[in-house]
């Protein structure tokens, strides 16, 4: 079943054209990574399917309804949950007060406060901890769940690894992995190639706006999304 389809989607910060003609489309269950270097257009895209940031031009269909226009605290009630760059935890709020914000749409699912905590063990002696006084690591934790809480139908996750030492990135990735495994539609914005790869069933590549490449993880070569990345296949073919 296709959960979203995104037709010809364009998206603008003033006169900056960041997202080009963008067309692709997610399948229930899969886990795509989007990846692309700094500037690509791939946080404007994640918001965009959020509805945090209004398209130029384009659609984006969720569960064979246009959402384009529809609000993103709407599309929020639908099943379309994003976890921001940045985290943006109310700090003054435990974890589990974080955590129980997102379940204020009381959207039915299998994540509860205790799901929740079980996929992510180290919140769970920190449930009474004021996010303020957590590590990265441990906040990106508690974004994450905060989505969950909702029971997203499309989870949306901005730079996961962005900012964590290494020891919070494993820990997050193997919460993420649980998740994963739960059957969760993700779409996963992230620089470390390496660990988007290891969990992505595709992947699709930005730059300069648009999906440059486009292809299952299991028949794509680390040099071929490497030189999408970088974008050094087009400029190979430009100098030919």
């Amino acid at each position: 079943m296709t959960v979203l389809t995104v037709e010809q989607l364009s998206a603008r910060h003033g006169l900056l054209q960041a997202v080009r003609d963008v067309s692709f489309a997610i399948d229930e269950g899969e886990t795509v990574a989007l990846v692309g270097a700094n500037g690509a257009g791939k946080t404007t895209l994640l918001r965009s399917i959020a509805g945090a940031h209004r398209p130029a031009a384009g659609s984006i269909v969720f569960e064979g309804g246009d959402v384009t226009r529809v609000s993103a605290h709407r599309r929020v009630g639908l099943g379309i949950v994003l976890v921001p760059e940045g985290r943006r935890l109310f700090p003054g709020l435990t974890v589990e007060e974080n955590l129980l914000v997102g379940a204020q749409r009381d959207r039915p699912g299998r994540w509860t406060l205790e799901s929740v905590l079980d996929a992510f063990p180290m919140l769970r002696p920190l449930r009474r901890a004021r996010a303020a006084t957590l590590s990265g690591g441990e906040q990106q934790a508690t974004a994450i769940g905060r989505a969950l809480m909702a029971n997203p139908r499309l989870l949306l996750l901005d730079e996961v690894s962005l900012g964590l030492a290494p020891i919070a990135v494993d820990a997050v990735y193997d919460s993420l992995r649980t998740v994963i495994g739960e059957g969760a539609t993700v779409v996963l914005v992230e620089q470390d190639l390496t660990r988007a790869l290891a969990v992505a069933d595709r992947v699709l590549c930005m730059l300069e706006g648009r999906i440059v490449l486009a292809g299952k993880r299991a028949e794509l070569t680390r040099e071929q999304i490497t030189e999408a990345y970088f974008g050094l296949r087009t400029r190979r073919e430009v100098s030919a």
